[in-house]
């Protein structure tokens, strides 16, 4: 089986945005920025959005190298600044929301899959001037994620958690990566795999329609 799930960023999932460091001897300004590298700083308060880029997909595998497990479509993160700093510096934000959609699996046993619920929110992100970005839950508790899947013996429901999301920020495309990002099963059938890993790249990383920058 697979499912997997981790989110938050769900984005995620966030809580997440942010690319990459400014060149030396870029003027003094805050670590996130609007209209290119040291452009207008990002208010805090202000909501940052993303999707997945384009022609990409958000997984939950079973391993690191391996295809199986569950694939979305679409997967969509809220967060917003709750502090903008000088750089460099780090930059923190508030991930309000993470939602997958379209998703499939391609797990023995499992027919389709009903959705997937990102928990425990608000998480807290962290992104640094060197495009660093950190996505932790709120103390005592864990990033979790549910997936519901449709089986040949009915619904089931595959519980997943971390401690951390490590992502990376860049400039190149206003994007934020997620690379087998791993967490473990703490319940679930034997459908559920032990361990699922979280990849998925969100770009453009956005406030009011403009492209963020990190500095």
């Amino acid at each position: 089986m697979r499912t997997r799930t981790l989110l938050p960023i769900a984005a995620a999932a966030a809580a997440l945005t942010l690319p990459l460091a400014a060149p030396a001897g870029a003027a003094a300004g805050p670590v996130l920025t609007t209209g290119g590298l040291g452009g207008t700083p990002v208010a805090t308060g202000a909501v940052l959005n993303a999707s997945l880029a384009s022609g990409t997909t958000a997984t939950f595998y079973s391993s690191t190298t391996g295809t199986s497990g569950v694939s979305c479509a679409t997967s969509q993160f809220s967060a917003t600044v709750t502090a903008n700093p000088t750089a460099p510096g780090t930059a923190t934000e508030s991930l309000t929301a993470q939602t997958f959609g379209s998703c499939t699996s391609n797990v023995t046993g499992v027919t389709g899959v009903n959705g997937i619920t990102v928990q425990n929110l608000p998480y807290t992100a962290t992104v640094t001037s060197a495009g660093v970005l950190t996505v932790t839950p709120p103390a005592g508790s864990t990033i979790r994620t549910t997936v519901s899947l449709r089986t040949l013996l009915g619904n089931v429901s595959c519980v997943y958690q971390g401690s951390s999301l490590t992502g990376a920020a860049s400039n190149a495309d206003n994007s934020i990566t997620f690379s087998n990002q791993p967490f473990t099963k703490v319940s679930g059938s034997s459908l559920c795999f032990s361990n699922a890993y979280f990849s998925a790249k969100y770009a453009p990383v956005t406030t009011g329609g403009a492209a963020v920058y990190v500095n």
